[in-house]
């Protein structure tokens, strides 16, 4: 499967979804499929780097292993953040309408599918 098809599965399949983009290690967008303006999925990408960063640093202090994914829950929407590789990231943005846990079983569906592509 192309990263297109996998990212308009996702979308279309998850409930509430906004969108997901595919993002290089500096942030930059590889390809999203939304529902919203393409530059607001690019402007969350961006951004993701800080947070999976920060949460990459854990792993050294309290031996808890690698980071593959986290969920950002906000007043009106979950925000979900997932390592492909050392060099790739996914980014999905959910209404809060959906169950997180719903969310993230198909993002993470989507993850191993981007990760037999790389």
């Amino acid at each position: 499967m192309s990263f297109e098809v996998i990212l308009k599965d996702l979308v279309e399949r998850v409930p509430h979804a906004i969108g997901a983009i595919l993002v290089d290690w500096e942030g930059e967008a590889v390809m999203e499929n939304c529902h919203c303006d393409p530059y607001e999925m690019r402007f969350i990408a961006a951004h993701k780097g800080i947070i999976l960063a920060r949460l990459k640093e854990m792993q050294s202090i309290g031996n808890v292993g690698a980071v593959e994914d986290v969920t950002v829950t906000t007043s009106e929407r979950h925000l979900i953040i997932g390592s492909i590789d050392k060099d790739y990231s996914l980014v999905m943005s959910v209404g809060r309408g959906c169950p997180a846990l719903l969310a993230l079983q198909h993002f993470r569906r989507a993850i191993t599918g981007l990760k037999k592509e790389i």
